[in-house]
């Protein structure tokens, strides 16, 4: 036990030296980790609650109020009586906390890469294992999770996602090859034109095999407005809630790059993906009837509003 403890305080020395959390400042700003946290958990929720943010991350109340007050003060945070209870008080960011965030966000990322894109794919898939045995190791109730991962591209995904939505949905609608053209056109683009802080492609895999996959791109004439597309899941993947973490992902990263609203266009005739998109707070905004991949099709226009209350195979 005495060289476990030795061993464990070491990696903990290492890891956090690695990371910067000792530097006066997180990410070489002026706000602490533990406000980097708070300003995080504010910012990718909807309508936070005070109680919730503490909750999450495990923290005295009467701390997170002074960090509170210090943000308000400053401000970054604004409160406002809940609509829904008014003996509960939501959280938001003013705009001068919303270019915090992005600075911290964006500094996050940047730092992930570094760290990540000198490494092997093989030694980064080991490291991330690595870190995936430590939580599911450490926390409580871990084994209760749903048993996928969700993770970024890598060389050789584009084509596996051309190849299964141009399968499947040949095999489950009757959709011929231009579909799978315009797939294939979408992750060219994707490609092409890929903005790190602005776009993402989540690939989603259980025991190592990819099971589904979803796209966060920026709109091409709206700046403000994110545009979710090419949502699959595989069949032996579905009834697990996988639709429903992937567009919450979505969502999460869309608030994080300061989107303002997301679109989508699916199919009047994909059931399932309805409700994945209702439950996360989109609604249907236009429809409009068309022929394209050899079927007589309605399209649908879906939104979310990220500035409201808002918050499955088949966004296109």
């Amino acid at each position: 036990m005495a060289d476990d403890v030795k061993a464990f305080r070491r990696f903990n020395r290492f890891y956090t030296r690695l990371i910067g959390t000792l530097e006066e400042g997180m990410l070489r700003t002026e706000y602490s980790l533990a406000e980097a946290r708070v300003l995080y958990e504010i910012a990718t929720r909807s309508a936070a609650k005070a109680k919730e943010v503490a909750a999450a991350l495990q923290m005295d109340q009467g701390y997170l109020s002074r960090i509170l007050t210090k943000f308000e003060g400053a401000g970054l945070v604004r409160r406002a009586v809940s609509k829904r209870d008014n003996r509960a008080a939501e959280l938001t960011l003013a705009r001068r906390g919303k270019e915090a965030f992005g600075t911290l966000n964006a500094r996050s990322e940047e730092q992930g890469r570094a760290l990540l894109g000198g490494l092997l794919l093989s030694d980064r898939a080991e490291l991330i294992r690595s870190m995936e045995a430590i939580e599911k190791i450490l926390v409580p109730g871990y084994a209760k999770a749903p048993a996928y991962v969700l993770r970024s591209h890598r060389p050789g995904d584009m084509g596996w996602v051309v190849h299964r939505e141009g399968t499947l949905y040949t095999e489950e609608y009757g959709w011929d090859e231009t579909f799978e053209a315009l797939v294939a056109r979408i992750v060219a683009n994707f490609v092409d034109q890929f903005e790190a802080k602005r776009e993402r492609c989540w690939i989603a895999e259980m025991d190592g095999e990819a099971v589904g996959h979803i796209f966060l791109v920026k709109h091409p004439e709206r700046p403000e407005t994110a545009k979710l597309r090419l949502l699959l899941v595989e069949p032996s993947a579905r009834g697990k809630g996988l639709g429903h973490a992937l567009v919450a992902e979505c969502i999460r990263f869309a608030r994080a790059s300061g989107y303002r609203k997301i679109t989508l266009w699916t199919q009047s005739i994909l059931i399932a993906a309805h409700h994945i998109y209702r439950r996360a707070g989109f609604r249907l905004v236009s429809e409009k009837p068309h022929h394209s991949f050899g079927k007589d099709l309605i399209g649908q226009t879906w939104e979310l509003d990220l500035a409201g209350e808002g918050g499955g195979p088949a966004g296109r």
